[in-house]
């Protein structure tokens, strides 16, 4: 939900800012578009006749208003005690030949990249946005995953199979999160019941999460561009967890094969540990005993000190990357933040890895040998994830500044009242509620993490996407 109103740039820094943008693509040396050869196979490839037709099941997808490039629908229905969650991916393995032209210009991208000024998609349009899409009203090949759900949420059963489905409703976060907390009915009723349980399961796992505000930029429709600050809603959470428990049985599938791709992150050392621990003392809310992800859960989100507190916590949260095997289970399998093995396998259209990920699941599934080009091309992978991301985290980082800086161009010699959510010796992060900006400043000693300041605007470079303030 929204914290403040959005905060947009004025006009006089709007053709700056588009400027920068503009750059900044070169910038991170973001791919400029597709060959014929990758628009073409987009637009004739065609799948394979479906092992079931599913139509008849009244699927939904969920995503933020506006998407197109809809990678999941969900059906849920009660059970016995327990619940039947149908959870339906893009069948994008059908629709890229391994080693053609259309595979070659989704490993060099890596990930679609959500740019300010435009989207700059894994694949064409015509097939991320369209055939390969789960449209509502529209026949899609599937990647359907059946679980079987006892009364505490835990899985019993799994089952993967190649599907002919029909989505019915095209949902987004603010609306259905609206008619739930309304009553209404939805596709969504059973959502906040068992993604609720599926929470529990996380917290019996001892998994963690952070769920920390996102300063987003968006662009009006008139051409400018705004920051908003906002925290997840529920539904987003509930939502999250239909997809983790789809990534932690594709999981089970590659350890089960020996083959696969997992995504892994370490569990913090004591180091870290005790790191955070002072931190949460100096903030006046100790982390004493028990796990760090109850402790996060039971933070009070409307307590001042929570935000460095969380801030603080993303330390524990590092490292994560992917582990290709094949024939020999790795040392390490388990993402310490989920608590348990888990692989990306639920974007397919947004994500390179998703694609390895379901190809080795559905074939484990059927009983089948797992296709050749799986074994010859997974250990490039990791390294071409790591290249996507690296220029992801740039694009986002570097867009952040830049609309940052054209929102604060007015305002300087304006004072405001921040947070300080993390320091590193002399200097400090903090965090302006109105506008909704996070700015890097010099500190004095006596400045310690959590505590509200006022700061004053000094100077704003909109084309470097640089601003710079002073403790008042």
């Amino acid at each position: 939900m929204l914290q403040r109103r959005p905060h947009v740039a004025p006009s006089a820094a709007q053709s700056e800012l588009a400027t920068a943008l503009a750059a900044l693509r070169t910038e991170i040396d973001a791919p400029t578009g597709f060959s014929p050869e990758a628009q073409a196979e987009a637009a004739s490839a065609t799948a394979p006749a479906p092992d079931l037709d599913l139509r008849d099941i009244a699927f939904a997808t969920l995503d933020p208003a506006g998407s197109m490039d809809l990678d999941q629908a969900f059906q849920l229905e009660r059970s016995g005690t327990g619940y039947t969650v149908r959870y339906a991916i893009a069948d994008v393995p059908s629709f890229v030949t391994p080693g053609g032209a259309l595979d070659e210009a989704a490993r060099a991208r890596g990930e679609t990249l959500y740019a300010a000024d435009g989207t700059i998609p894994l694949h064409p349009p015509v097939l991320s946005e369209d055939r390969a899409s789960l449209l509502p009203d529209q026949d899609r090949p599937a990647l359907v995953w059946t679980f079987a759900l006892d009364a505490t949420g835990a899985v019993t059963d799994t089952r993967l199979e190649r599907a002919l489905i029909r989505s019915r409703a095209k949902l987004d976060y603010v609306t259905t999160q609206a008619d739930l907390d309304a009553g209404r009915d939805t596709p969504a009723a059973l959502l906040p019941e068992i993604g609720r349980l599926r929470l529990a399961q996380e917290a019996q796992r001892g998994g963690a999460s952070l769920n920390l505000p996102d300063d987003e930029v968006v662009r009006h429709d008139d051409g400018a561009y705004a920051i908003e600050r906002r925290t997840p809603l529920p539904i987003e959470d509930w939502n999250a967890q239909l997809s983790l428990m789809t990534g932690m049985a594709a999981a089970q599938f590659m350890l089960q094969a020996k083959v696969g791709i997992l995504r892994t992150m370490p569990q913090p050392d004591d180091a870290a540990f005790d790191t955070f621990r002072r931190q949460t003392e100096a903030l006046g809310v100790p982390w004493t005993a028990g796990r760090y992800g109850d402790y996060l859960r039971g933070l009070d989100r409307d307590d001042p000190r929570t935000l460095p507190i969380l801030e603080a916590a993303s330390a524990l949260f590092r490292g994560a990357g992917y582990v290709a095997f094949d024939g020999e289970i790795p040392a390490e399998t388990t993402q310490a933040a989920i608590a348990a093995p888990y692989a990306h396998a639920t974007a397919p259209l947004r994500r390179l890895v998703d694609r390895w990920s379901l190809a080795i699941s559905l074939a484990v599934s059927r009983g089948e040998d797992i296709p050749a080009w799986v074994h010859e091309s997974m250990t490039q992978i990791p390294d071409l994830m790591r290249a996507g991301a690296q220029r992801s985290s740039a694009l986002n980082s570097r867009t952040l500044d830049l609309v940052e800086a054209a929102v604060l161009a007015p305002h300087v010699g304006e004072a405001f009242a921040a947070v300080v959510i993390r320091r590193n010796g002399e200097r400090g992060t903090v965090q302006i509620a109105d506008p909704p900006v996070t700015a890097s400043m010099a500190l004095p000693d006596s400045v310690a993490a959590g505590a509200t300041i006022q700061v004053v605007l000094n100077a704003v470079d909109v084309a470097k996407g640089q601003v710079s303030f002073a403790v008042r």
